[in-house]
């Protein structure tokens, strides 16, 4: 769902839906301001809602846009529009501040609707008006069909004026108007300056009349005291309450009035209301929404203020409809969870504590996705890029819209939902720029096609716009605009589309001549757009007071097209059709249907206006304005009885706002009586019978100059008629043949039944038929084609599908995880159901109708879990399983690597993860500048290095939706020395057991190393390990690019490594870890480093190698043989012998199970021996036999780490630091 209702507070969307008809203008909004209708949408991010029109007219002639839907007037359109209900006209507004069920939104100065004011082009002179009163009788009568005009008679019609000019607003570039109350003489009128460089509102002016807008008077000094007004609303419920918002840039206060505006009330608030809803029944009761996205609620009307929720989604908030909530304060609510996911919130308005929250659908939604709309919700959750739409009706269980299964959705607009089923604009998988009419069931579950193809157009906010129009006054009458190869053409339908026809051209132009047009190559197509100005009529108008007129833009010819345009209308539905103007004009209904209103629409401005009592056949040109006026909008009282309508606009560019007060009264000379009445037949194209019935219509004859009044009964009798087979339309799985019969389509088992039906009862089987919703036929092919009550016969159990509650399979560690388990076919009431979560626990059901809507189960650890459910009953059995990951968060990520490895041999390296996460993680490794990784489910690899020199290792580590990354530099040399290395016992106190800690520590002691002993630095590495108590590894490492001979380099390193013991020996090496903490470093033991080339040897070498190594294993047989009569290798034998017990003790086993030694004869830096030490098994690489495994060192560092550090008495104390290492 993009979003199931329509609207952002970001954008505008004008969208032409199958909707009211002609929505009357309002009794208050902002001149010549953009105000319309939103449809619902099941996808993306907007909301039903309706906000608060405001008129900004800006002087700046090209700063502004120029819409097709108002020709005559300069809008800028930056957000969206008040817009009614989808089954609700303009004629219930009371206010375009009320919207469905009384949502307003007031658009800021700096994102709101901008309409510029027509450029005041000083053709005219400017001129001040007074207030008077003047009756206009110039007139003559046109439009017949045979364009003939006619003079004037006696008792001419003629309209009674008066203007008033708004004097010191000039300047002014917005305007809000109200109409307080009905058959309320009051009018508000609330003009700014907007400075679009501050972006704010720099001044406002407030006025108010009594006298149905005669005259004016201005209230800034009694109201303002140095406010600045932004926003003006009237209560839907008590008109005679008024609201004011005063502009934030100043200050944050509202302006409250219970007396149409003649006293007001300041309260201060302490944030800055974006949008307002009014409870549709409570007139006190308030949801205000802010820029910071909390929704705060009143039930003074504003006077106090209660936080309900927090990160609610702009417009996704809706109050209780009576008789379908429990309570009449309940809140719906699409807002932002701590864990970041959007879910649908209920909650009441004063107590939205997380106790009293309630969650109606279980687990998240997609943002922008709630609907509540009449009986129904609408949510939507997309998976995997596939959307599911989700309807609950009349407040029950959520289920899942039902498309025809190959209809694979791309979109879906919810085009309305009135008349007690869905409407929808489907975007099927093999449409792009055209989408499909759908039709639901009574519970908006099951849809079927009406119409494909139907025509689409971009807003200017870039909203999707669909050509499809659904009349006021006569039920089943729909309008759409469907392409066809490359033409868009218009058809209609009145039996809510079954049966579609092209447009019955006129016979005759305005002018009475002829017209050549005949069906199917030429016919009528009609603009089916709403208009961007709530005070300018849309492009087609229909009344529900007026059935069967219909009044719209349009062209004759092949296809739509928008030159050439006219005005044309219809008197029978649709079935005929006469031009009234060669040219574009806004037609109003006034007198409940009665009669008509015309101005033409035009950039120039124009003192006449047009009125027609014959529904279109003959015109009355009468005057309204001595000095032609720009006209910005039209305001009118809907639904009374006084005949006054207000014409908004300028005389020129420089003038101040006009307002012309018009009474048309005198156009009627008296109320209807019966007499003055004629009966109409509605009928489609000669056939009588519409939607099952014989409807008679009551219509005033012709040439009769009465008044109607709002008693008078349109409808004077419906007969019901037989059942046909157009009466009913295809049922879920069928679809229409090109006989008129409905078939079942390929993919759909008619021989299943539903999955409820348990034996020994009965159920509704679908002869592949519903009846149209609202169709009132009878008998006929009503008992052959309605569902066939059949008793439900034993089944086993099929299309068991087990899912979670939002469709993911992975779930974070510890989380409430809610499977859902639904049977599509079989008894429910004798299938048992047995589910099985993986982790040793399950859970039985003895029937699946004990199951209710879900199954919650928590998981104690991560994994892998196949999760699977079997159901079983006499007839058979059927089983689903998922694999469902859970995870945790990772933490801390640790590369464990040696620093420093052989050339040519594998190094072993492992990601140390807290917490660890088994079978969950991903691991990538990078080498180098290598851009493609190696991937792996394991943290340990083992890796070759070709080449010496240092090289880069990069892992990163994706678990539980985080990633961490660790990098490590490894040197590779063809041989090295090294050193394990210990440190004076005051360093443990200090050491934090981080890996920074760690890097520094053997930075300084590298640097004293070379301060000391003048070895340089770059042939030196210190590598501190994790744990305690602390110990390092010292490197030593040959020159770069050395020509030297191998044994030369050996001798060197040899040489380096004495000295090196000697300085640690003597506690040269020492650094300063703080003022008073000197920290001493020594040597623990030489380790055995190979040094030996790892390239392969020839054979022959091979064997001479042998050869050597036998002879000096002789040799030093002989030597231990006879060392007691050789002296001076007696005295090196007794040194090396004294050592010799603690040297054993540490020694670590190879795999073979043979033990190395080395011994250490270096005394001083200053005399070094000339016997080094050498290996005595150089093929192997050395590693440290007593301390614990890389990964466990790590896991017990990150452990203490994450419980608040390792204290003295906390570290590993426990291991004890060898004297060597195996090599």
């Amino acid at each position: 769902m993009k979003d199931v209702c329509g609207l952002d507070l970001s954008r505008t969307y004008r969208t032409m839906f199958l909707l009211c008809a002609l929505l009357p203008l309002p009794t208050s909004a902002d001149i010549t301001c953009a105000s319309c209708f939103e449809p619902i949408k099941i996808r993306g991010n907007e909301a039903l809602e309706q906000i608060i029109p405001t008129v900004v007219v800006n002087s700046q002639f090209d700063s502004v846009t120029v819409t097709s839907a108002v020709k005559s007037g300069i809008l800028r359109l930056d957000r969206p529009k008040l817009f009614p209900k989808a089954h609700e006209s303009r004629r219930d507004w009371v206010s375009p501040t009320k919207e469905k069920d009384g949502k307003m939104y007031p658009a800021s100065s700096a994102e709101g609707i901008k309409v510029g004011r027509r450029a005041k082009r000083g053709v005219f002179p400017s001129e001040r008006v007074n207030s008077a009163v003047a009756p206009r009788s110039e007139f003559r009568r046109t439009g017949g069909v045979d364009g003939t005009a006619r003079g004037p008679r006696q008792n001419e019609p003629h309209l009674v004026t008066s203007t008033f000019a708004l004097s010191g607003d000039s300047a002014h570039n917005q305007a809000m108007v109200l109409w307080s109350g009905y058959n309320s003489s009051v009018i508000l009128i609330l003009t700014k300056l907007f400075d679009f460089n501050l972006g704010t509102v720099t001044e406002s002016s407030l006025w108010r009349s009594v006298d149905f807008g005669a005259t004016y008077e201005k209230l800034t000094d009694k109201v303002m005291s140095r406010t600045m007004l932004s926003y003006l609303y009237v209560c839907p419920t008590n008109k005679r309450k008024i609201l004011i918002l005063s502009d934030p840039e100043v200050e944050s206060s509202l302006l409250i009035s219970s007396d149409e505006g003649a006293t007001f009330q300041k309260f201060n608030i302490n944030f800055y209301i974006m949008s307002l809803l009014f409870h549709p029944t409570q007139e006190n009761w308030i949801l205000a929404y802010s820029h910071d996205q909390r929704l705060y609620s009143s039930v003074d009307f504003g006077k106090k203020w209660i936080l309900v929720h927090e990160r609610v989604t702009p417009g996704r908030f809706y109050w209780a409809l009576s008789g379908l909530d429990k309570d009449a304060d309940l809140v719906h609510i699409e807002a932002r969870t701590d864990s970041g996911q959007m879910q649908y919130i209920t909650c009441r308005a004063q107590k939205c504590s997380e106790e009293g929250r309630q969650y109606p659908f279980s687990g998240r939604i997609d943002t922008n996705s709630l609907v509540v709309q009449d009986q129904y919700i609408f949510l939507q959750l997309t998976t995997a890029a596939r959307t599911t739409y989700f309807v609950s009706y009349q407040r029950g269980p959520f289920r899942t819209i039902q498309l025809p299964k190959y209809c694979l959705p791309k979109d879906m607009h919810i085009v309305s939902t009135d008349e007690g089923q869905v409407l929808a604009a489907v975007q099927e998988w093999n449409e792009n720029d055209t989408y499909s009419l759908y039709i639901s069931d009574t519970p908006g579950v099951y849809f079927t096609r009406s119409l494909p193809n139907l025509r689409t157009s971009r807003g200017l906010a870039g909203n999707l716009i669909v050509d499809i129009y659904k009349a006021l006054g006569v039920s089943g009458l729909i309008i759409a605009n469907k392409k066809e190869d490359t033409q868009m053409k218009t058809y209609i339908t009145y039996n809510k589309g079954q049966t579609w026809a092209l447009l019955q051209p006129p016979t005759k132009d305005a002018t009475g001549n002829d017209i050549n047009c005949n069906l199917p190559s030429c016919s009528l197509h009609l603009h089916l757009q709403m208009s961007e100005n709530p005070y300018t009529p849309d492009t087609i108008s229909t009344k529900q007071s007026a059935p069967g007129i219909i009044v719209a833009t349009g062209n004759i010819g092949p296809e739509l097209s928008f030159s050439n345009t006219g005005m044309f209308i219809s008197s029978d539905a649709g079935n005929t059709w006469r031009q009234i103007f060669e040219e574009e004009h806004s037609v109003w209904f006034l007198d409940h249907g009665g009669a008509l209103l015309a101005v033409t629409q035009s950039a120039v401005p124009t003192r006449y206006l047009w009125i027609s009592l014959d529904e279109g056949r003959q015109w009355d040109r009468l005057s309204f304005s001595s000095t032609p006026l720009f006209v910005d909008g039209v305001l009118m009282t809907p639904e009374t009885e006084n005949h006054i309508i207000t014409f908004f606009g300028h005389f020129s560019y420089h003038s101040d706002w006009q307002l012309i007060k018009i009474d048309y009264s005198s156009l009627f000379g008296r109320k209807c009586t019966e007499g003055d009445f004629q009966t109409w037949h509605l009928h489609n194209k000669g056939e009588v019978c519409v939607m099952g019935e014989r409807q008679v219509y009551m219509k005033r004859k012709p040439g009769t100059r009465c008044s109607l009044g709002r008693e008078y009964s349109r409808v004077v009798s419906a007969e019901p008629c037989i059942c046909s087979l157009y009466d009913f339309e295809c049922d879920y799985g069928f679809e229409r043949q090109a006989s008129g019969k409905c078939a079942p389509a390929f993919w759909y088992d008619v021989n299943l039944p539903s999955h409820t039906c348990s034996h020994g009862q009965h159920f509704r089987n679908s002869t592949g038929y519903r009846k149209v919703m609202l169709n009132n036929c009878r008998e006929g092919l009503k008992d052959t084609l309605s569902p066939r009550m059949q008793q439900c016969k034993p089944i086993a159990p099929s299309g068991l599908q087990l899912s979670t509650s939002n469709s993911q399979l992975t779930a974070v560690l510890g989380t409430n995880i809610t499977f859902r388990v639904t049977l599509q076919n079989g008894d429910s009431l004798s299938t048992s159901l047995h589910v099985d979560f993986g982790d040793g626990t399950s859970v039985s059901y003895s029937n699946i109708s004990r199951l209710g809507d879900s199954i919650t189960h928590t998981y104690r650890m991560a994994g892998i879990f196949r999760v699977s459910a079997h159901a079983q009953n006499s007839q058979g059995s059927d089983s689903s399983s998922v694999y469902l990951h859970i995870t945790s968060p990772v933490e801390r990520i640790f590369l464990s690597a040696p620093v420093v490895v052989i050339r040519g041999r594998e190094a072993n390296l492992t990601a140390v993860l807290w917490p660890s996460q088994p079978r969950t993680a991903t691991f990538y490794w990078w080498f180098n500048n290598n851009t493609e990784p190696l991937i792996t489910l394991r943290g340990s690899v083992s890796h070759t290095f070709t080449q010496e020199g240092s090289h880069s290792v990069t892992v990163q580590v994706s678990a539980g939706g985080v990633v961490l990354q660790d990098v490590k530099t490894i040197t590779v040399k063809e041989f090295y020395r090294s050193l394990l290395l210990s440190f004076s016992p005051n360093l443990e106190e200090h050491n934090p057991s981080v890996a920074e800690w760690r890097q520094d520590v053997g930075r300084v002691v590298r640097a004293t190393l070379t301060q000391v002993c003048g070895i340089p630095e770059r042939q030196l590495l210190v590598s501190v390990f994790p744990g305690s108590p602390t110990a390092a590894e010292l490197f030593i490492l040959p020159e770069k690019n050395q020509s030297a001979y191998r044994s030369q380099i050996e001798e060197q390193l040899d040489k380096m490594s004495e000295v090196l013991m000697n300085a640690l020996n003597q506690n040269l090496i020492q650094f300063d870890l703080k003022p008073d903490t000197q920290v001493t470093v020594s040597v623990s033991q030489l380790t055995l480093a190979p040094l030996v080339d790892s390239t392969a040897l020839p054979s022959g070498s091979a064997v001479m190698l042998l050869v050597a190594l036998g002879l000096v294993g002789l040799a030093i047989l002989l030597i231990y043989k006879f060392k007691r009569k050789i002296p001076w290798i007696h005295v090196e034998t007794e040194d090396t012998h004294e050592k010799e017990p603690e040297m054993i003790s540490s020694v670590g086993q190879e795999k073979n199970g043979t033990s190395t030694t080395a011994t250490s004869s270096f005394t001083s830096c200053s005399k070094p021996s000339t016997h080094p030490p050498f290996p005595s098994n150089p093929g192997t690489l050395n590693s440290f036999s007593h301390l614990p495994p890389p990964r466990e060192l790590m896991e017990k560092e990150m452990e203490a780490h994450n419980t608040g550090g390792l204290g003295v008495g906390e570290r590993l104390r426990t291991r004890q630091i060898p004297n060597c290492t195996n090599v």
